[in-house]
């Protein structure tokens, strides 16, 4: 059995621009079975709370979506002690009323990657968690109630088209997905959303609308998405996502009484 060291309960993974967090923190390289995570683990504290916080993709963008190491920075936080985990991301909108600057708290996914590492059960041991509803409906709530406090136009619900990339969506692909009536688009929740459930921590997505993908049909004139326009509106908005996580993060409760704590109940093949 792998021991697991009790120095954080809440893990912050930050998304594109967002590269720091804690204040006074210690840093920590964290080996897992998985290799290292994308960056060093910084340990610290948040309103009275042992908070520990990785940039999804490494200081300076070093690691694109398609080759972060998912499973290295889940398994990292856990073996950390961590229990739930916060997940900023910067992500378009596929529809005219999530508008960039809103924030979006995701209930639901749509896989379109491939060839990600996306489990932890890859044989011996079998599992087949159920994916019906992936995201903590307690944090979700939390996280709404906390943004809306601060005056963040917020989105309480939300699926997600995750892709591949590195590259953006064409114009047939994102009138198919808006088509479906899915709002946000980005390249980061799967599998790092999955992986938390394996390892039955509790897991909350706060998209950032930075941009209209490649422009909608009722949005006529809207230019597709650039790199450079995803960063500036992040980088706009950083502090908001900042402001948004240290006032969710003391009122989260120590106790957990939703489901993913047992998300792997009747979930292993023996």
């Amino acid at each position: 059995m792998i021991e697991r060291e009790q120095v954080a309960e809440i893990g912050v993974i930050g998304g594109s621009g967002f590269y720091s967090l804690l204040e006074d923190a210690v840093e920590r390289w964290v080996n897992t079975p998985y290799g290292h995570p994308t960056d060093t683990i910084s340990i610290g504290e948040i309103g009275g709370r042992r908070v520990a916080f990785v940039p999804r993709h490494g200081r300076g963008h070093r690691h694109p979506a398609h080759r972060v190491n998912y499973r290295a920075n889940v398994w990292a936080m856990w073996s950390l002690g961590v229990t739930r985990i916060l997940a900023p991301s910067a992500a378009g909108s596929l529809q005219p009323h999530v508008c960039p600057g809103h924030f979006v708290v995701c209930d639901q996914f749509v896989d379109r990657t491939n060839g990600r590492d996306d489990t932890y059960f890859d044989g011996p041991v079998s599992a087949h968690i159920s994916s019906a509803d992936p995201y903590c409906p307690d944090l979700r709530s939390l996280a709404v109630t906390s943004g809306r406090s601060l005056d963040i136009p917020m989105h309480d619900r939300g699926t997600v088209v995750v892709i591949q990339g590195p590259r953006f969506s064409t114009r047939a692909e994102s009138r198919w997905f808006s088509s479906m009536g899915w709002e946000v688009i980005n390249m980061t929740q799967y599998p790092e959303v999955v992986l938390a459930r394996e390892l039955e921590l509790c897991y909350v997505n706060i998209s950032l609308i930075t941009d209209w993908d490649v422009g909608l049909d009722d949005a006529p004139g809207v230019a597709p998405v650039s790199a450079e326009e995803v960063l500036h509106v992040f980088n706009e908005n950083n502090e908001r996502v900042k402001d948004l996580i240290y006032r969710l993060i003391p009122v989260i409760p120590a106790e957990r009484t939703c489901p993913c704590a047992t998300a792997l109940a009747g979930a292993i093949i023996s």
